[in-house]
């Protein structure tokens, strides 16, 4: 038996991840990442650039991160 069968409340399929839209039942749903649903292409692509933009910055601050975390100067051993 799946952990969600029975349960009345889940609705993960009613509306548009992005921009809120009821999704209708008789139409076509756009998917992404597995349990993303979007009323339409361009809502999903919308998305996809998202967080392809997000991953991208989080890189760039990672390797900025690294860089800043370096340590400089002399070391005295006694």
């Amino acid at each position: 038996m799946l952990p969600y069968a029975g349960l009345e409340n889940a609705h993960f399929l009613e509306a548009c991840t992005l921009c809120s839209k009821p999704l209708a039942h008789n139409s076509d749903i756009y998917m992404y990442r597995g349990n993303d649903p979007f009323c339409s292409q361009e809502c999903r692509q919308e998305q996809i650039e998202i967080d392809e933009a997000r991953e991208k910055r989080w890189k760039k601050s990672k390797k900025t991160t690294t860089k800043t975390n370096v340590r400089t100067g002399a070391v005295v051993v006694a």
